[in-house]
């Protein structure tokens, strides 16, 4: 039986799917030796920082990513996959070798001074989480905000973790000139359930905390129920909508689970490590919404899913609407701030 290593969410490094060989654990191993994994931070140089994002049923034309890689763990996360890509495992290997962009503020610069550039949202982070734990020493996702103030280019802001309220100096001021969002992600406000579901990410209590914090200094905060896990947090729905609401979130949006790639054995595994009781019946129910498939890849299918089950979320989270969010107004962001200068630029007028 292996063990829980605390901290961590995946049980087990994975087979790299586009590497040839691959190593089996000799008989002869002692099953029962574990070895603590720890994070190792690795320096990467990319060229650009900022992405073209070209799926349709994604609203935004921009993200951008400061890091490659996530400490937070979470076992269902739909980046794992892309770790292959540099060599590593989309399991223990996606928490703990995680590359850093130092260079990420210089080439959003180069690139906020792009000649004909006309200003569209960026979301910080599309792929892995800008406010990782890694972020608390590297700062990259701060010098990128005070960028985007520097050059009074709008920003939207997704993360699971209450670090970000460390940068309400940056942010307030952006918020101030309809520039800046924050998204908490927030799939489950049972606490038990969040340390095993994303072990690194912050508590509940200060994920809720950081709601009032932030819409405390007039932040427009939303938050991404997400993803529904039919038979772990499914239950939850109104009464999360209920509790955000409340604290301040002016907005919400949601997922269901989708299990592609790589992600499907890890999340097995995981389920098989925290709640073997439940696996087959929350397995069942993902295919339930996917046509017989853990996974779904097709656009606009693939975040609704189909079936009884993924009728009865929608209904839940339109019968929340109604209930808590009535008239509640998300701000749009301004573009016509941005002129490729940095600082203030005054008026003849």
């Amino acid at each position: 039986m292996k063990k829980e290593i605390k901290g961590q969410g995946a049980v087990q490094n994975i087979h790299n799917r586009f590497i040839q060989h691959r190593y089996e654990k000799s008989i002869y191993d002692d099953d029962f030796e574990e070895t603590v994994a720890k994070t190792e931070l690795l320096e990467v140089f990319p060229k650009t920082i900022v992405n073209t994002v070209k799926s349709p049923d994604l609203h935004m034309m921009y993200s951008m990513n400061p890091y490659q890689g996530c400490e937070h763990g979470c076992a269902y996360c739909f980046a794992r996959p892309t770790h292959e890509y540099w060599g590593y495992s989309a399991g223990v290997d996606f928490e703990r070798k995680i590359m850093v962009k130092k260079n990420a503020p210089q080439l959003l610069e180069q690139f906020f001074k792009k000649r004909g550039y006309k200003a569209e949202p960026i979301l910080l982070s599309g792929n892995t989480d800008c406010y990782q734990p890694a972020e608390r020493k590297m700062e990259i996702t701060r010098k990128m905000l005070q960028v985007c103030l520097d050059y009074r280019h709008p920003v939207h802001i997704l993360t699971k973790n209450a670090l970000v309220t460390r940068d309400i100096d940056i942010i307030q001021p952006l918020a101030e000139k309809n520039l800046v969002t924050v998204s908490l992600s927030i799939p489950t406000i049972n606490e038990e359930l969040r340390r095993k579901l994303e072990p690194r990410t912050s508590s509940v209590h200060n994920k809720l905390q950081a709601i009032e914090t932030l819409s405390g200094y007039g932040i427009p905060v939303h938050i991404m129920v997400a993803p529904i896990i039919p038979g772990l947090n499914s239950m939850e729905i109104l009464n999360t909508l209920k509790v955000i609401k409340e604290k301040g979130a002016l907005d919400f949006g949601y997922t269901l689970v989708r299990l592609n790639d790589a992600v499907e054995p890890i999340f097995i595994d995981w389920l098989q490590e925290h709640y073997p009781d439940r696996k087959d019946k929350v397995l069942h129910h993902i295919e339930s919404m996917h046509g017989g498939k853990l996974g779904e890849k097709t656009f606009f299918k693939r975040r609704k899913g189909e079936g009884n089950i993924a009728e009865m979320i929608h209904t839940t989270f339109r019968v929340g609407r109604q209930k808590y969010f009535s008239g509640s107004v998300f701000p749009e962001l301004r573009t016509d701030l941005f002129d490729g200068t940095k600082g203030e630029q005054l008026s003849l007028f």
